[in-house]
């Protein structure tokens, strides 16, 4: 009852407070009794392989597996590309020339003795700035040792790859490699480093390509001096070391029937019919990068799913020939390659070292697969002039550098036409640069080269780079570039029309 002051007495509180306990039900009983419990930690996980992923047997829609499949064709791309030129390598009997032009080796290399040959339809790309080689490693079965002849003052550079076109050495002038022995261990060799051997460099996949490069300028004198030092360039198993240095003539290569093309172009090494058969042996055989865990466990959750339902693989199949057409064939264009680098040009940011950066890995792998990393060659190039419209050789162009690229090695303007190959030309000249000694500078000091399909002049005829009639693309090369290349300082030359 109240007391006469009107306020509820203590009983009469405790009694009241019980009765509500009833109408509540059990959960306040439960609730007071759970405030005398611990909580209880759920484990945060803190590495990758705690990190739970999809379970298998999971309903999927179209919808979902088309998401996935597009993000999978794009990443893994370069990966069977890769994988698939490599096979092709594996067929080579010994080391040799595809097509009597491009050298080709797996478990060694094969050199060229010349700049590569400009009727060469199957490599995009190549260059005329320098002598190089090829050859694909499987460092699963041993380790491969390569030699560094004395090179002198001319300058070189020997790029090696992973399965993921990342390079994984620093190998080359820039570096003040010294001449010696060297070996290329792959992910899972457990080996000392030899006596005789200089150094050891490691691949973190069991699959490997190396592109050595030397320079040799467009003399017969400088054709004949590089000679001896390429036939000191090869790669072998280190079961055949030595230690004394071996000689290969390279000029007394085999020669190897050429691919069957399908057309014009670069040879297709990414079918996507056939795609998504291939990817899961590729990522067995290309294990994840540092936080690349979850990415294989959400696309392996739908190859799984692909394996049992046969409805799920044809939409994989429909996806990845979409995807070839919707996603990769834009990237051949250098407008959709890499950024903006000034006056209409673009350039990759992180050539041969791409980590996540699974756009631009896939563009250079579709448009000219294994750049150098940008502080060995730097990559700028262009579909169009400095107005934003596609080179054509119908027109006549101007090509003004205010300053020619500043390197410590060698830079080169490459003209290739529409599908990136060499125009065929009566001059035979398919880039102008530092090898070139007859080229004609300005009266302030800029060089002005000139593109189309016509000749600018006899007096201008030094400077031109022939064109085809139809579209066609620009592309510098600057090795060893300083760094107002690297960071932007330097721009490019300005493209325009000749009135």
């Amino acid at each position: 009852m109240p007391t006469h002051s009107g306020h509820i007495g203590p009983r009469s509180a405790e009694i009241d407070r019980r009765s509500f306990i009833p109408l509540l039900g059990g959960g306040a009983a439960f609730l007071m009794l759970a405030g005398r419990a611990q909580a209880q930690q759920v484990p945060i996980p803190t590495i990758a392989a705690e990190v739970p992923g999809p379970p298998t047997g999971n309903t999927m829609t179209t919808a979902y597996v088309q998401s996935v499949a597009r993000i999978a064709y794009l990443w893994g791309w370069p990966l069977v590309n890769s994988i698939n030129r490599a096979r092709a390598f594996a067929e080579a009997p010994e080391p040799g020339l595809l097509g009597g032009v491009v050298p080709v080796a797996y478990g060694r290399n094969a050199m060229l003795t010349n700049y590569i040959s400009p009727d060469q339809v199957f490599v995009t790309c190549t260059n005329q700035d320098v002598v190089y080689g090829t050859g694909y490693m499987a460092l699963d079965k041993e380790p491969i040792v390569f030699q560094v002849p004395g090179f002198g003052d001319r300058f070189w550079v020997y790029a090696h790859y992973d399965a993921r076109t990342d390079e994984f050495s620093e190998i080359g002038k820039q570096y003040g490699t010294k001449p010696g022995f060297y070996l290329i261990g792959g992910p899972n060799w457990k080996g000392e480093k030899p006596n005789g051997i200089t150094a050891v460099v490691r691949s973190s996949t069991s699959l490997a390509f190396v592109v050595p490069r030397v320079f040799m300028d467009d003399t017969e004198a400088d054709h004949k001096a590089v000679q001896p030092v390429i036939s000191q360039v090869v790669y072998y198993p280190l079961s055949e070391f030595d230690g004394k240095m071996k000689t290969k003539d390279w000029s007394k290569l085999p020669h190897f029937p050429a691919p069957k093309s399908d057309g014009k172009g670069e040879t297709k090494w990414v079918n996507p019919e056939t795609f998504f058969d291939q990817l899961p042996t590729v990522m067995k055989q290309v294990p994840p990068m540092p936080g690349e865990e979850a990415l294989y466990n959400w696309i392996g959750s739908v190859l799984d799913g692909a394996a049992k339902d046969p409805r799920i693989k044809q939409t994989l199949i429909e996806t990845a020939v979409a995807a070839e057409r919707e996603m990769i064939d834009p990237l051949f264009q250098w407008r959709n390659n890499g950024r903006a680098a000034g006056n209409g040009w673009n350039s990759p940011v992180d050539g041969a070292q791409w980590g996540t950066d699974y756009l631009n890995r896939t563009a250079s792998a579709k448009s000219n697969m294994y750049d150098n990393r940008p502080e060995e060659t730097k990559y700028i190039y262009t579909d169009d002039d400095s107005a934003g419209k596609q080179l054509n050789g119908q027109n006549a162009y101007t090509i003004t550098f205010a300053k020619v690229p500043p390197v410590k090695g060698f830079w080169s303007l490459t003209l290739y036409n529409d599908v990136h190959m060499f125009n065929p030309n009566a001059l035979k000249r398919y880039s102008l640069g530092t090898k070139n000694k007859d080229l004609k500078h300005n009266a302030d000091g800029s060089l002005t080269l000139y593109a189309g399909a016509k000749s600018p002049g006899k007096d201008k005829e030094s400077n031109w780079l022939p064109a085809p009639d139809g579209t066609f693309s620009l592309y510098i090369r600057a090795y060893w570039a300083d760094k107002a290349i690297l960071d932007g300082t330097w721009l490019p030359p300005k493209i325009e029309i000749v009135a």
